[in-house]
């Protein structure tokens, strides 16, 4: 069954109108009738909702029955991943998404090869807001993961002191002759916990910025003995909170 995301509640009587580029969808790409019903997600909750009326640029809707079972992560992990290079930030965001992530924050990292284009920027913020909700849709989950304008890695820090929990993954950790493992440091995570997880750019976070991530209390963490691309890590490690949580 097709979901989308309300961009306002149901109102009083269950009813909801589902416009735009979603509304269009139904209408013209799955050709759906009245009393044909789809998911609508609205406040992290999806309903089974009925088409009861068109409309020029979309449907009407009613909702059916209790909320259905949500899926999301019970842990909120937010991802920082250093800019990287071409279209990766594009992969982390979409199988991100699917993984249960809650947001990302891409940062200005001392190794980033990429300049964010600040005239060019919300274009770019929002293309990767609709993957999200693309993936979100795709995967049957009840929130959209928030995708954050690019901040200074000094701006990260300051951000970080809302986190229950802060991680980074380090490759120096990974070399040592006891990594911390991410079994390990999971131990100390519980349901319901806000979790920051720093990930660096091509070439890894630079030693001043490790040090830095330590004196503002992060813990550092090894991602195994093998050195993952950019785009791969957050990944793993998504898929790591997922096997421990889930």
């Amino acid at each position: 069954m097709q979901r989308y995301f309300l961009d306002s509640d149901f109102d009083e009587d269950g009813n909801a109108q589902i416009l735009g580029d979603d509304g269009k969808h139904i209408v013209k790409v799955m050709r759906m009738n009245l009393g044909d019903c789809v998911i609508a997600v609205a406040g992290g909750e999806g309903f089974v909702s009925e088409i009861t009326d068109f409309l020029p640029d979309g449907v009407i809707v009613s909702r059916k029955g209790a909320a259905l079972s949500a899926n999301e992560m019970p842990v909120q992990v937010t991802i920082a991943c250093g800019l990287p290079k071409g279209d990766k930030l594009d992969l982390i965001v979409q199988k991100g998404t699917e993984l249960g992530m809650k947001a990302i924050i891409p940062f200005e990292a001392e190794r980033s090869i990429v300049k964010w284009d600040t005239k060019k920027g919300d274009k770019k913020v929002d293309r990767l807001s609709k993957i999200a909700k693309e993936a979100a849709e795709q995967c049957h989950r009840t929130v959209i993961p928030d995708v954050k304008s690019p901040i200074s890695f000094k701006q990260l820090l300051i951000e970080a002191e809302k986190f229950d929990v802060r991680l980074f993954a380090d490759e120096e950790d990974a070399k040592s002759t006891d990594p911390n493992r991410i079994a390990d440091r999971l131990k100390n995570v519980y349901h319901k916990q806000t979790v920051l997880v720093v990930f660096g750019p091509e070439g890894g976070l630079s030693r001043k910025e490790a040090e830095a991530l330590v004196e503002a209390r992060f813990l550092s963490v090894s991602l195994g003995p093998r050195i993952l691309r950019t785009e791969t890590a957050p990944l793993y490690l998504l898929s790591a909170m997922s096997y421990e949580f889930e």
